[in-house]
């Protein structure tokens, strides 16, 4: 990386150099009058070069496995920040046994925290999480790890109402957030979380049905309504003729790619002519359920006989 210093411009005026002034009671000796042996007195002052400094957070970022460029562009405040904040950030995260390496990747992932003050951005959170959503301390990095959104998120305005919101839902008792539903607290309540609701009770199901589903498969509640929910339910419903009852029991149905996974099976299920429960055509593996397939149909061929 080149580092470029700009070195200011000196102008002189034109006007002549007047003659020195002659001081009788001058005194080489004398400091007080000598500004000559004044100045070799004083101490001497430096300032790092910032074309230095700013190598040296460029080194530091390497070795952390964060991506510079990327980095001064996302924060820009990261140019004039100097080197400790950002070994700060990183003793922090490191005292709730977050891995160098680990670290890496949530800091290029989120450039923002590196300039962040951990007193007043991470500690309230670390508080959140130990003391309102009751997360066991070693849990809190695994917490973190799955989903580093944590740490950006503010606590009043998105992480807390959404915690009130998950626990009125049914996330309370046995069924209580854990550090591998507490990526739900990210969501917008009424962004996110409430229109995946009401999507469901537009269903036909009841807001104690939805409940029961989401606390059973806690996935439901991070699926997009347009991109997942939509597209399967409609699939199911119009090409598989299936009821919807049949979801309250596997809500597991909408974790399974529609492309991938529902769609080949079923085409393949009314190509034999078979029909098995949702939960068995899904969740076995494809050597599983060609076995199953070819179990059935033996059957259907010896009960012919």
């Amino acid at each position: 990386m080149a580092i470029i210093e700009l070195y200011p411009k000196f102008f002189f005026t034109q006007n002549p150099i007047p003659k020195p002034f002659k001081n009788p009671n001058f005194n080489p000796r004398n400091t007080a009058f000598n500004p000559i042996a004044q100045i070799s007195h004083q101490p001497i002052t430096t300032t790092p070069n910032r074309g230095i400094i700013f190598r040296e957070k460029v080194l530091y970022l390497e070795k952390l496995k964060v991506n510079p460029q990327k980095a001064f562009k996302q924060n820009p405040t990261l140019r004039t920040c100097p080197l400790r904040t950002l070994k700060s950030v990183e003793q922090c995260l490191s005292s709730i046994g977050i891995h160098r390496t680990e670290m890496g990747r949530i800091l290029d992932m989120l450039p923002a925290l590196l300039t962040c003050e951990p007193h007043n951005d991470i500690y309230p959170l670390l508080d959140f999480l130990l003391n309102e959503v009751q997360i066991p301390y070693h849990d809190v990095q695994k917490s973190i790890l799955r989903c580093p959104r944590l740490l950006v998120s503010s606590v009043e305005n998105r992480l807390r109402p959404a915690l009130w919101f998950l626990r009125e839902l049914g996330f309370v008792g046995p069924h209580s957030l854990t550090c591998q539903t507490t990526l739900l607290l990210v969501s917008s309540v009424e962004n996110t979380l409430l229109p995946k609701v009401e999507f469901l009770m537009g269903l036909g199901f009841t807001r104690v049905e939805v409940s029961n589903m989401v606390v059973r498969s806690p996935g439901l509640l991070t699926f997009s309504v347009a991109n997942n929910l939509g597209p399967k339910v409609e699939f199911f419903l119009n090409e598989m003729n299936g009821d919807v009852a049949e979801l309250k029991g596997f809500p597991q149905f909408f974790s399974f790619s529609l492309e991938k996974r529902i769609k080949p099976r079923h085409a393949e299920l009314v190509r034999l002519g078979l029909a098995i429960p949702l939960q068995e055509m899904l969740r076995v593996s494809d050597g599983e359920f060609d076995s199953r397939l070819f179990e059935l149909r033996l059957r259907e061929i010896e009960g012919r006989r």
